[in-house]
Formats: structure tokens, C-alpha cells, sequence
């Protein structure tokens, strides 16, 4: 079993490409390196250089490969089909650019589900033509990524977008052919809609090809939930905690790792908010050295 853990962009409150308030690249780099990680993901499209003589150099300069990327768009709306195009195609190209593997695709928050994040009794559902079109759009990428790029692409469940809650994700998974279409399992989200992800990796291990470390603040998580917090407000509240200081157990996810022989990346996600976290770098630091302390190596 070889295991690689990485970090990602979104872990220095990178959420969108042109947010003011986002760190310098060459600042999440660096940190990321000198914090012990081996990769990092790309971020959103548009945050790093698109150049890879520009990116190429910079990571390599690190030592640092890259992992992948997300595209974090409304596969949800049809009318926003351009962009999610746009955003899947120039992400495909920067990862074959730079020999990434995982392309990983999240529908983004909808207003008609964000106020029921972590509350799936309640959460709005598609109607059977808007679902079709919705896996459609996800398909079409699916297909385009893995037989155009040459890339593993797999579903990222998140909250308050249309792929949140399990049966969501289960009903996709049985729709979309498993030859283009994996898992990236996320071990924060899955605890945020109310489903335990040791449970979901025992039974769906051998479709998941990459893996979200991220771990869940159970007080913030229910103040959130009864509530109805904003997603990113609640990321503000810190509802995504250091790894080993919340719901995840992350002991057992190593194990079903190791006894599956998982080989590949396992990639940090600690989404925070940039106008509240203090200090990145030390939640980077503190994350590596817990996975090692329970034999990430």
C-alpha cells in the first residue's frame, strides 16, 4: 500500500479564483511544502497559473506534485451549462499539462438547498426531467475527462448542492457507468449530511479512487444544522476542525485503506473562511502531524 497525502487550496480559504481575499499561489506553495505535504491540488481553475511554464517550475521547485483539481461548478443548472464547461475544460487541460490524475466533480451550493444542508428529510428534490439533465451534465464530463485527458474522474458528494446526502450519491453512482465515473470520497462531507464514511467505504471501496481528509466539529455541526447556517458561514464557525478532533474516525479509515490496498493520493480539505483563520499554516502543520501520528506516513 502506497499512500501519498497532499493538501489543497481551499485549506488557505480558496474557494473561488478571483476572490480578493486569497492568499498569493506562490504563498500556498510554499506553505504547503513546508508544512510536509508531497502534492497539492490545483484550486479552483484560474487561482494558479494556467501556464504550466509558469505552474511547472514552481511546483517542481517544491517538490511537489500535483494531484488534481475540482470543478466546483452548478451541474445542477442548465443555464449555467457554459461555465461548467468552461471551467471542466480549461481544468482537464492544466491537469494533463502537468501529469495529475484526479479530476473531481462537485455540484455547487444551490439557494434551493442550502438551508437544508445536513437535513436530508427536508431537502428539495429534482424532478425526474431535471435529474436526468443533471446526471447528463455530470456524465458528459465524466466521459470527456477520462476519454479526452486521460484523467480518473469521480463524484465529490458536498452540501447544499444536489449531490449531498447518500441515496443522492448512490442513485448517481447507479446511473453513470463506473468505467467514467469513480468516487472521491470526503470524509468531512459525508458526516455534514448525516451519513458515517466508514460505512459507505466498506461497501463502495472498490469504486473509490481518491480520497478528502476532512474532519467535522460535532457541536458546530449541530448549532449549524438547527440553525440553517450558510455553508460558508459555517466554515467560518470552524465547523471543519483539525483531523483527530472531531466525528471522523480516522483509525478506521486507515485500516479499510490498508486492507484494501488503496495506492494513491489522500488529499487534506480543511475549508475555512480567509477573513477568520488565523494561521493556515499551523492547521497544515497540526493535520500532517496527526496523520502520521496514526501511521500516514
Amino acid at each position: 500500500m502506497t499512500i501519498l497525502i497532499g493538501n489543497a487550496p481551499c485549506s488557505w480559504g480558496v474557494e473561488f479564483a478571483k476572490d480578493e481575499r486569497n492568499p498569493a499561489w506562490t504563498t500556498v506553495l510554499d506553505e504547503c511544502a513546508e508544512a510536509g505535504y508531497r502534492g497539492i491540488e490545483l484550486g479552483p481553475v484560474g487561482f494558479m497559473p494556467e501556464d504550466p511554464d509558469v505552474l511547472g517550475p514552481a511546483l517542481e521547485s517544491r517538490n511537489l506534485a500535483l494531484i488534481g483539481g475540482v470543478v466546483f461548478r452548478a451541474f445542477h443548472d442548465p443555464e449555467k451549462w457554459e461555465d461548467t464547461l468552461d471551467g471542466s475544460v480549461r481544468t482537464c487541460k492544466a491537469l494533463k499539462a502537468h501529469g495529475a490524475k484526479h479530476l473531481v466533480l462537485i455540484d455547487s451550493i444551490s439557494d434551493r438547498r442550502a438551508p437544508t444542508a445536513g437535513r436530508p428529510e427536508e431537502a428539495e428534490q429534482m424532478d425526474d426531467a431535471e435529474w436526468a439533465g443533471f446526471v447528463e451534465r455530470i456524465r458528459t464530463i465524466a466521459r470527456m475527462g477520462t476519454e479526452e485527458y486521460g484523467l480518473t474522474v469521480a463524484i465529490h458528494a458536498h452540501a447544499a448542492g444536489f449531490c449531498d446526502f447518500r441515496p443522492e450519491l448512490e442513485r448517481l453512482l447507479n446511473e453513470v457507468d463506473d468505467s467514467v465515473l469513480k468516487i472521491c470520497l470526503d470524509t468531512g462531507h459525508t458526516v455534514y449530511a448525516g451519513f458515517d464514511p466508514v460505512d459507505f467505504m466498506q461497501k463502495n471501496m472498490d469504486r473509490i479512487s481518491y480520497m478528502h481528509f476532512k474532519d467535522i466539529d460535532p457541536e458546530v455541526k449541530r448549532q449549524t444544522i438547527a440553525n440553517r447556517t450558510d455553508f460558508y458561514e459555517a466554515c467560518g464557525n470552524g465547523i471543519f476542525c483539525n483531523l483527530g478532533k472531531g466525528e471522523v474516525n480516522f483509525k478506521e479509515v486507515r485500516q479499510l485503506l490498508e486492507d484494501s490496498n488503496f495506492e494513491g493520493w489522500c488529499t487534506v480539505e480543511q475549508d475555512c473562511d480567509p477573513r477568520l483563520q488565523i494561521s493556515p499554516m499551523d492547521d497544515a502543520r497540526n493535520n500532517r502531524q496527526f496523520l502520521q501520528s496514526i501511521g500516514f506516513v
